[in-house]
Formats: structure tokens, sequence, C-alpha cells
């Protein structure tokens, strides 16, 4: 279905809210898109132009701030556009990022437990106490 009747069927005036209903909005969207395939990426295409964005995930602190939203916003936007322009696209998700945050929580937990730092483990023992 093109965009311009996907726009036609789903949108009625006389049925908005005061404010964005994601669930309402989105869901039609994601089925268009779905149904069109945007989120499939042919690893055999023959296209010449490729795009890839990996997608990292969220740090070990389970806090998320207006950075990573603002990074995944910018991601999806480009990769959208790439596809719009005819590029085999993928937006992989899985990058391990999380490393530093991760030693952190992990060194201030084991100075409050225990009062020691990464340096009384050393490398290998310090990694077996993060994983």
């Amino acid at each position: 279905m093109p965009l311009e009747e996907a726009i036609k069927v789903k949108f009625d005036a006389s049925k908005m809210t005061d404010s964005y209903d994601p669930i309402a909005v989105e869901k039609y969207w994601d089925q268009w898109w779905n149904q069109n395939k945007f989120f499939h990426a042919d690893n055999e295409t023959t296209n010449p132009n490729k795009f890839t964005i990996t997608l990292p995930p969220p740090n070990v602190t389970g806090y998320l701030h207006i950075g990573h939203a603002l990074t995944v916003a910018v991601q999806d936007s480009i990769v959208r556009r790439k596809r719009m322009q005819g590029y085999e696209t993928l937006y992989l998700p899985g990058t391990d990022h999380a490393g530093i945050a991760t030693q952190t929580v992990v060194e201030k937990q084991l100075m409050k437990e225990e009062g020691k730092t990464r340096h009384d483990y050393g490398r290998e023992k310090f990694i077996e106490k993060v994983w």
C-alpha cells in the first residue's frame, strides 16, 4: 500500500486525542512497515548500496537519559532515510557498549561490600566478579 493511501485509510481527525497516543498512532505505522518488509535486510542482495548502524543496548546501570533517546531517534531517522533512498539497510541491535559502566558499578559494589578495589583481585579474578 502506498504511503498516501496508508495515511488516508488510517487518519481520522475526528478521533484525535488531546495528546499524542503512541499506541494508537504507531500500531498502524508498525504494521505498514512490517507489511512492506521495511525492517528486513537481505544479506544476499545485489543492491550495491548498503547501509548499517548498530544499536547499543542499555547500559548496566539501567538508567536511560535524553542522550539515549536522542541517539536512537537520530539513528532511526538516518536508517529510514537510507531505506527511502533505496539502500539495503540494517539497524542491528546488540553492540555491547556497557563495559565502562559495568566496571564502575562492580567496583563501587566491591568497595561497599568488601572494602576492596579491582586491583585487589587482579585482572582475571576481577573479570570473574564482573561476569
